[in-house]
C-alpha cells in the first residue's frame, strides 16, 4: 500500500520565490544560501520555533523537498493498498489550523524513498534473477520513534496492489496559471473550467501563436475560473520496488507568482486582493481532499524534538467554508478505497498565522462577479521529477555491478552510468539500446500505447579497455553457417535437434542441415558440447571472416584510400587554414588506422587542392619533387594520373612532406574567391574507381560553390520562411544533383567527410547531402579564427582520421516472426527496403531502426533481433559483424511501461521529428510530438495507474523524465530557433542528431551543468551536477555546462578574487577575457582540477567541444541561457514547469 505524501512544492505565502532577487532567504524552496544548511524538508510554513534545521543526513535528497528513508525491506513485497492510511503529520506552525487529512495510501511496512522513487534494477520490478536490495539510508530505523498514526484508520478499505510503479502530480482543480509572472495575472484560460463533473471538462487549449511558439496561458475576457488556481505538486512516492505502486502527487500548490520586487512588499505579507478569493496558503495545512505532508508513520521524524501532539488533531474547529473558490463542484461518486474526492474546492478557514497577511478579505466570490484574480505562484521546480536525481540514483544502484547480458529482456543501466558489460549471449547496450525491452504481443496493444518500438544500433561502437572486442571467427572457405530460408547467421538462440545434425532457426523456424565440418554432439540439456568454445553459440556479438562470395565482383577488396582535398581559395589561404592543414597532415599521416598487429597502415593517401579548378599531385616515391596537374574542365571531371596519385605514406614520405611545404607558398598570393564543390567529390570518386578500392574523402571547404560547374548553388537563405509552410525547403537540398552523386559514391564505397569553415551562408542542407548519404561526418567552424578555433579543428581532424571505420558497408536487421524492421534513421543510403548501405560507417555512427508488428508474438518465445553488418576493415579484410538481442513480450501494458528506456525513446523521437521537418511545417511536427507523448502517458494513466482523481498527473516510473526531455527536443534549434540561429546551423544540427547515439542525444538535449567551485580538489571525481535552470546558479560560483558541442564556463559577478586569480591568472572579474579558447595552465590545485574535468569531458565526446567563457551579465550570457533548458527560452519555448502543466492538460483532454 502507499501513502499520499504531500510534497512541499513551493514557498508558502509571504515567503520569497526562489530565483527572485531582493530576498535573502535561508534554505527555502530548495534555494540554499551560502553557508546555510539546507533543510531536508523543503519549504514549509516558516522556520519552526525551537527547531533547528539539520543538515540532511547522507542518503537524503534535499533538492527533492522531502526526506524519507527506506528500511531494508524486500523490493518485491506485495502488500495490498490501504488507501486511507495516513502517516504522521508534520507539526504546523505554532498557531493556525492543523491539517485536514484526506485519502492517501502508503505501502504498509514500506517507506517512501526520496521524493521520487527511482526504479530499482529494471526501472520497475526486476524481470529476472533476485531483485537488488536498495541499501537503507544512513540512519537506522528506531522503533518507537515513529509517531502513532492518525485516527483515521477506520476508513481502511483493502484492494489489490495497483499495476505500475508511478508518479502522480496532482492538481485537483487543474486551474493552473502558467508562465505568468505579473503580480495580478489574468485568469488562466488554458486550464480553468467551471464546476467539475466527475471528469471535469477542460476548456480552452494550448494557444500557439502563428509562429508555433508557446505563449503564456492568458485570457483577455471572461470571468476567472471558478476553481482554485492550483499547480501540480508531487507527493512522496512509495518505496520504489513496490509492484508498481502508485506514486501520487497531490494537488496543492496554488499557482501564483510573487509580487514584482518593485512593489515594495516585504516577504512578510501579501496584500489581500479585494473581491477575489485569496488562495489558501501554500504548504500549510492542506485543504480537505488533499494529501498531507509529513513522513509516513513507519519512519522516524527527523526533527530535533518530537512533534507536538496537536499534529494528530483533525480539522480545526469551525466548518469548512464552501464556495471559497467558486461554486462547489459536483462530488465524485466515492471510489473504492477512497474518500469522496472533493477536488480541493473546500478548505477550512485558517486562523491567523505568524508571517502571514490577514485572513481573506472580501466576501466569498461565487464566480458571478469576477474580481481581480489572485497573483500567480509557480509550481516549485523541486517538486517535479529531476533528471539529476534519476541519473544519480541509477549510478548509485547500478554502477557497481557488471551488467551481465545472459537474461532476456533486461533493461540496461542508463547511458549516464559507468558500468561494465559481460556478454553472455545478448549484445552489449553499447551496441544496441531499445526503447522498450518488453514489447507488446499484438499490434493493437502497440497502437494503443503509442510507445514506438525502436532500436538504436551502433555496430562498431568503441568499448572501454576492460571489455573484450568481438571475437573474429574464421569458418574457412565454407563461410558462416546460416539458415537456409531467412539467411540469419548462427547465433546463441538457434536450436539444435536430432542429436545435433540439424538446427531450427530462431527467426523463421526453418530446419537446416548442420554442415559436416560444423557437426558436434549435444549434452543432456540439448546444448552442443562446444557451446563455450564457439563465440557464435555463446556470445551476443562476434565477427565472421567473410568469404569471397561476400565481396564485390567476387574478388577480395584492396585496402581503402584516404584523399585529402583542400580548398585554396582566397578565404582559406588568408585565414591561415591552408597552412594549418598542411602542417598537421605532415605528422597526422603517421597515425592512419591500422589492424591490431600491423606494423604500418595499409591505407594509401592522395592530395588534391582546388578553387575554381582542381590540382592533382603526383607524389610517387621515385620523384625528387611532387608534380602538379591542373584540370580546368570541371564539367567533365577525370583524374589526370593513375600511377603516383594514391601512395603508401612510408614509401613517399619525403615527396609528401615537400608537397605539404609547397602548397601554402604556391597559393599564398591567390586572388581567386570562387570555389566549385561537386567536381571535387567527382574527382575523388573517379580516383577510387580507377584504383578499384573504397575510401574516404576529407574535404576542407570555405564558401558557397557559385563558380560555373556542375552542382553550382545560389544563396537561397531566407529567414522570412521560418514558421511558414515553406520552412521545410530550408532543410531540403536545392538541387537533386547531389542525391545522384551520393548514390554513385555509395556504389563505389566512397565516403565523404566534410570540414566547413563558413563566414556566411554555405547551404549545409545541400552540401551535406553526399556526406550524409555516404555515412560521413560534417564538422563546421563558423567564422574560423586560427587562435580560437585551431585546437578544436585539429583535435576533430586527428580523431576523424584515426578512428575505426568500416568501408563499403551493408547492414541488415532480421527479426523473429511477428515483428519486422520498417523504418530507418541515420547517415546512409537505401536502394531497397531492407539493406542499409554506407560507403563508410565509423565507431560513432548509429542507425536507428523502428519495428512494427506483422503478426502476434508470444510471451514464451519473446522476440529476437539480429543486426548483421558486412564491411571492409581498414586493412582491406571483408568481415561480418553480428549483434543479437532477445526481448520479452507482454500481454499487459504495465509490463511494457515498466521496461521502457526514456533516453532511447527521446533519441528516436528527436530523429523522427528531425526527419519530419523535411516534409511538414515545423509546427505540425511539434504538435505531433506533443500529441504522441500525451497519448503514451494517457494510455498509461488509463490502463496501468491505480484509480485517482483526474486532477493528478501520473507518470510511469521509468518515463517520469519524458516531459522534461521532450520539452528540450521541442525547444531545440531545429524545431524552435531563436533569432540568432542561422539556417546553416539548423541544417547542421539536424544532420548531426540523426546519427547520434543515446549518450550524445542525452547530453545534447539536457546539458550537464557542474558547479566547479564545489569540486573536491583531492579526488578524481566530478562535482555533483545540478539542474539546468538559472535559479540554481549563485553569483559567487563558477559553473561548467557541456552539451557535446560546447563547454561553457560561467563566472558569477561575486566570485572570490582568489578563485579568479587561480583559474584565469587575472586579478579581477572585469579582466577575465571571454575570447579564451583554453584555460591558462596555472600551477595551483583549482586550475589543475578544472582543466582535468574539461579534459575528462572532452575524452567522453566524439567531437572536441568549443570552450566559451561567459561572464555573468555579459552579452554572451544570452547564448549560455539558451542551454538552461528547464527555463523559458527566448525563442518562446516553455519552461519545464509550464510544459509539465501543458502535458497534464493534453492528457486530461485525451482521457475525457
Amino acid at each position: 500500500m502507499s501513502v499520499n505524501q504531500q510534497a512541499h512544492t513551493g514557498p508558502p505565502y509571504g515567503q520569497p520565490q526562489p530565483g527572485y532577487q531582493g530576498y535573502q532567504q535561508p534554505a527555502y524552496a530548495g534555494q540554499p544560501l551560502q553557508g546555510v544548511p539546507q533543510s531536508q524538508y523543503g519549504a514549509y510554513n516558516g522556520p519552526m520555533p525551537g527547531y533547528q534545521q539539520p543538515v540532511p543526513p547522507q542518503g537524503y535528497f534535499p533538492s527533492l523537498g522531502f526526506p524519507s528513508k527506506g528500511s531494508p525491506v524486500s523490493l518485491n513485497s506485495d502488500t495490498s493498498l490501504a488507501p486511507n492510511f495516513i502517516g504522521s503529520l508534520r507539526a504546523p506552525p505554532t498557531s493556525g489550523a492543523p491539517p485536514a487529512v484526506s485519502g492517501a495510501s502508503l505501502p504498509s511496512g514500506h517507506l517512501a524513498y526520496s521524493q521520487f522513487g527511482h526504479g530499482d534494477v529494471q526501472n520497475g520490478i526486476p524481470a529476472s534473477a533476485a531483485p537488488m536490495q536498495r541499501p537503507p539510508a544512513s540512519q537506522p530505523f528506531l522503533p518507537g520513534s515513529a509517531p502513532t498514526p492518525v485516527s483515521q484508520i477506520s476508513t481502511f478499505q483493502q484492494y489489490g496492489p495497483p499495476t505500475a510503479s508511478v508518479q502522480q502530480l496532482s492538481n485537483h482543480m487543474a486551474g493552473m496559471t502558467i508562465g505568468s509572472t505579473a503580480a495580478s495575472a489574468p485568469p488562466p484560460a488554458g486550464l480553468g473550467y467551471g464546476p467539475p463533473t466527475s471528469v471535469p471538462p477542460v476548456s480552452g487549449s494550448f494557444s500557439a501563436t502563428g509562429s508555433g511558439l508557446y505563449t503564456p496561458y492568458t485570457a483577455s475576457q471572461g470571468p476567472p475560473p471558478t476553481s482554485a488556481s492550483q499547480g501540480l505538486p508531487l507527493a512522496q512516492p512509495p518505496f520504489p520496488g513496490q509492484p508498481l505502486s502508485a506514486q501520487r502527487l497531490p494537488a496543492q500548490v496554488p499557482a501564483f507568482a510573487p509580487p514584482p520586487s518593485s512593489t515594495g512588499i516585504g516577504p512578510s505579507s501579501y496584500p489581500p486582493t479585494t473581491g477575489a478569493p485569496r488562495p489558501p496558503a501554500m504548504p500549510g495545512p492542506p485543504l480537505a481532499g488533499q494529501a498531507v505532508a509529513g513522513p509516513p508513520a513507519s519512519q522516524p521524524n527527523h526533527v530535533s524534538s518530537p512533534p507536538p501532539p496537536s499534529t494528530m488533531a483533525g480539522p480545526h474547529a469551525g466548518p469548512p467554508v464552501s464556495g471559497l473558490h467558486g461554486a462547489p463542484p459536483l462530488a465524485h461518486p466515492p471510489q473504492p478505497g477512497y474518500q469522496m474526492q472533493q477536488n480541493g474546492s473546500f478548505g477550512q478557514v485558517r486562523g491567523p498565522q505568524p508571517h502571514y497577511g490577514g485572513a481573506y478579505s472580501g466576501t466569498p466570490n461565487y464566480g458571478s462577479q469576477p474580481g481581480p484574480p489572485p497573483p500567480a505562484k509557480r509550481l516549485d521546480p523541486d517538486s517535479i521529477p529531476s533528471p539529476i536525481q534519476v541519473i544519480e540514483d541509477d549510478r548509485n544502484n547500478r554502477g557497481s555491478e557488471p551488467f551481465v547480458t545472459g537474461v532476456r529482456g533486461q533493461v540496461p543501466p542508463l547511458v549516464t552510468t559507468n558500468f561494465l558489460v559481460k556478454d553472455q549471449g545478448n549484445a552489449s547496450p553499447r551496441y544496441i539500446r531499445c526503447t522498450s525491452y518488453n514489447i507488446p504481443c499484438t499490434s493493437d496493444m502497440a497502437k494503443q500505447s503509442q510507445v514506438p518500438l525502436a532500436a538504436v544500433i551502433k555496430p562498431l561502437a568503441t568499448l572501454p579497455p576492460e571489455e573484450a572486442l568481438p571475437y573474429l571467427v574464421d569458418h574457412g572457405e565454407s563461410g558462416p553457417v546460416r539458415c537456409n530460408r531467412c539467411k540469419a547467421y548462427m547465433c546463441p538462440f538457434m536450436q539444435f535437434i536430432e542429436g545435433g545434425r540439424r538446427f531450427q532457426c530462431c527467426f523463421c523456424s526453418c530446419v537446416t542441415e548442420v554442415p559436416p565440418h560444423y557437426f558436434q554432439h549435444l549434452d543432456h540439456t540439448g546444448k552442443r558440447v562446444d557451446f563455450y568454445d564457439r563465440p557464435e553459440l555463446s556470445l551476443g556479438s562476434y565477427e565472421f571472416l567473410a568469404t569471397v562470395d561476400y565481396c564485390k565482383n567476387n574478388k577480395f577488396p584492396s585496402p581503402p584510400a584516404f584523399i585529402f582535398m583542400i580548398d585554396v581559395s582566397y578565404n582559406a589561404v588568408k585565414s591561415g587554414l591552408v597552412r594549418l592543414i598542411c602542417e598537421e597532415l605532415k605528422s597526422l599521416l603517421d597515425y592512419l588506422p591500422r589492424e591490431g598487429n600491423m606494423e604500418e597502415s595499409a591505407i594509401r593517401v592522395g592530395f588534391v587542392t582546388y578553387n575554381k579548378v582542381l590540382h592533382f599531385y603526383n607524389v610517387k616515391s621515385s620523384l625528387a619533387q611532387p608534380q602538379m596537374m591542373v584540370v580546368s574542365d570541371v564539367a567533365d571531371m577525370f583524374v589526370p594520373l593513375l600511377d603516383g596519385f594514391l601512395v603508401n605514406v612510408n614509401e613517399s614520405r619525403t615527396v609528401i612532406a615537400s608537397l605539404l611545404d609547397q602548397i601554402p607558398e604556391m597559393f599564398a598570393d591567390t586572388r581567386e574567391t570562387e570555389t566549385v564543390f561537386a567536381p571535387v567529390i567527382q574527382a575523388g570518386l573517379e580516383a577510387l574507381k580507377a584504383a578499384e578500392c573504397a575510401g574516404k574523402l576529407f574535404i576542407f571547404h570555405t564558401s558557397l560553390p557559385i563558380a560555373e560547374a556542375p552542382g553550382k548553388l545560389k544563396n537561397r537563405d531566407d529567414k522570412k520562411l521560418i514558421n511558414t509552410d515553406k520552412e521545410k525547403t530550408l532543410f531540403q537540398p536545392q538541387t537533386s544533383f547531389y542525391n545522384n552523386l551520393a548514390k554513385d559514391c555509395v556504389a563505389q564505397g566512397c565516403c565523404v567527410d566534410l570540414f566547413l569553415f563558413p563566414n556566411q551562408y554555405l547551404d549545409v542542407a545541400t552540401l551535406g547531402v553526399v556526406t550524409y548519404q555516404t555515412g560521413g561526418s560534417i564538422y563546421k567552424y563558423a567564422y574560423f579564427q586560427l587562435e580560437t578555433d585551431q585546437d578544436r579543428f585539429l583535435n576533430d581532424l586527428r580523431r576523424d582520421v584515426q578512428k575505426e571505420v568500416g568501408f563499403d558497408a551493408v547492414m541488415r536487421v532480421r527479426t523473429s516472426t511477428g515483428i519486422r524492421a520498417t523504418d530507418f534513421f541515420g547517415a546512409f543510403y537505401m536502394s531497397n527496403t531492407t539493406d542499409v548501405e554506407m560507403a563508410g560507417l565509423d565507431c560513432d555512427k548509429t542507425i536507428t531502426v523502428e519495428f512494427k508488428h506483422d503478426d502476434k508474438l508470444s510471451e514464451d518465445s519473446g522476440a529476437l533481433l539480429q543486426c548483421a553488418l558486412l564491411y571492409t576493415s581498414c586493412a582491406g579484410q571483408r568481415r561480418l559483424r553480428i549483434h543479437n538481442l532477445s526481448l520479452n513480450c507482454c500481454t499487459q501494458l504495465a509490463d511494457l511501461y515498466r521496461n521502457c528506456e526514456t533516453d532511447t525513446l527521446i533519441n528516436y523521437l528527436a530523429k523522427y521529428a528531425y526527419r519530419g521537418v523535411l516534409s511538414s511545417p515545423v509546427k505540425t511536427v511539434r504538435d505531433a510530438l506533443i500529441n504522441q507523448c500525451a497519448q503514451i502517458l494517457a494510455c498509461y494513466r488509463k490502463n496501468c495507474a491505480s484509480p485517482s482523481s483526474a486532477g493528478q498527473l501520473i507518470l510511469p516510473e521509468c518515463m517520469k523524465l519524458l516531459p522534461v526531455y521532450l520539452n528540450c527536443v521541442l525547444k531545440s534549434d531545429v524545431l524552435q530557433p531563436g533569432p540568432e540561429v542561422t539556417t546553416d546551423d539548423r541544417a547542421y544540427i539536424r544532420q548531426l542528431v540523426t546519427s547520434m547515439d543515446v549518450a550524445e542525444t542525452n547530453v545534447f538535449f539536457y546539458p550537464r551543468l557542474l558547479p566547479l567551485t564545489k569540486a573536491d580538489l583531492d579526488s578524481d571525481s566530478l562535482p555533483a551536477a545540478i539542474r539546468n535552470s538559472e535559479e540554481r546558479l549563485s553569483k559567487g560560483d563558477i559553473y561548467l555546462l557541456e552539451n557535446g558541442l560546447n563547454i561553457f564556463v560561467w563566472v558569477g559577478v561575486n566570485v572570490q578574487q582568489g578563485l579568479i586569480q587561480n583559474l584565469f591568472g587575472v586579478s579581477s572579474f572585469s579582466q577575465i577575457s571571454n575570447t579564451l579558447s583554453t584555460l591558462p595552465v596555472l600551477e595551483n590545485p583549482f586550475s589543475k582540477k578544472v582543466r582535468s574535468i574539461i579534459d575528462m569531458l572532452q575524452v567522453q565526446r566524439s567531437r572536441y567541444m568549443k570552450l566559451i567563457i561567459v561572464k555573468q551579465e555579459d552579452k554572451l550570457e544570452m547564448l549560455f541561457k539558451h542551454f538552461l533548458v528547464e527555463d523559458k527560452s527566448l525563442s518562446g519555448g516553455a519552461s519545464y514547469v509550464d510544459f509539465l502543466c501543458h502535458m497534464h492538460k493534453e492528457i486530461r483532454q485525451l482521457l475525457s
